[in-house]
């Protein structure tokens, strides 16, 4: 919800709890799936190698 056209920060408190409650949950995480898989992964650094990244 874009409410940065609301100066007053309690009406616009307000329209976000709403909108939230509003909001359809979340879909639950499958069994299968890592709760980090969308992380990115770190690159495995070679010995004798500097670490540019």
């Amino acid at each position: 919800m874009n409410t940065t056209h609301i100066k007053d920060t309690d009406e616009r408190k307000k329209l976000k709890r709403a909108a939230r409650k509003k909001a359809t949950p979340l879909a639950k995480r499958a069994a299968d799936v890592a709760r980090g898989s969308q992380k990115r992964k770190v690159r495995k650094v070679v010995k004798g190698q500097t670490k540019k990244r």
